[in-house]
């Protein structure tokens, strides 16, 4: 794994996380998961900008979404407790094969 794409990683994670803490903050009401989202979004965003430098912006910005979007599902079943049935599990394997798809052209 090159170091431009494991920066897209962690910057994914962040933003997932970060997604967590927004929904934590209730509106921005509780401070403390109110600055961690923030610190998260400026980290996840700092990674993600680094990352970009040696990746194409289109490939680039669809692989940060799409993991943060895998991992902002995961969170919310284990963290949260949300549900997720057979047809996000597909939705998700969809963005998954995307993601390798354009990893490779």
């Amino acid at each position: 794994m090159d170091c431009a794409f494991l920066q897209l990683v962690i910057a994914s994670i962040a933003y997932a996380i970060g997604g967590i803490c927004m929904k934590l903050s209730e509106g921005l009401t509780r401070p403390l998961p109110t600055m961690a989202l923030f610190a998260l979004f400026i980290f996840g965003a700092s990674l993600q900008t680094l990352g970009m430098r040696r990746a194409d912006l289109g490939v680039a910005y669809i692989v940060v979404l799409g993991l943060e979007a895998v991992v902002a599902l995961g969170l919310s079943v284990s963290v949260l407790g949300e549900t997720c049935s057979l047809s996000r599990l597909g939705a998700v394997a969809l963005v998954v094969v995307g993601i390798a798809w354009l990893r490779h052209t």
